[in-house]
């Protein structure tokens, strides 16, 4: 099992920055590929980005391409999510979720963040 937190939601000005962090406990963090995925009011939640286990290799939505970008340190056994020129269209719950495969699909991450809202005014 892991047992995954994020934390660094909030409220920001369209324009601004966030940072979320995704702490992970349990089972050797090192060997799990993480994602973000984000479920925005009345739609289906959807994947963001990912990294692989070594960090070298990420993948992005291309709605947050250029924009976002994930990080992880395998030492402290988290992810990040570093977000930069927000619009009120990323307001939404952000996940961290942790699996043995990079991938884009949801279905591929067996443990799940219990999510951070993340609100974004124009």
């Amino acid at each position: 099992q892991v047992q995954l937190v994020e934390s660094g939601g909030g409220l920001a000005q369209a324009g601004g920055s966030l940072r979320l962090s995704c702490a992970a406990s349990g089972r050797a963090f090192s060997n799990y590929a993480m994602a973000w995925f984000r479920q925005a009011p009345g739609k289906e939640r959807e994947f963001v980005g990912t990294i692989t286990t070594s960090g070298i290799v990420t993948s992005y939505a291309n709605s947050v391409k250029g924009r976002f970008t994930i990080s992880r340190g395998n030492a402290k056994n988290t992810a990040y999510l570093q977000m930069n020129s927000l619009q009120p269209e990323d307001t939404a719950v952000y996940y961290c979720a942790a699996g043995l495969v990079f991938s884009v699909r949801e279905n591929d991450y067996d443990f799940w963040g219990q999510g951070t809202q993340v609100t974004i005014s124009s």
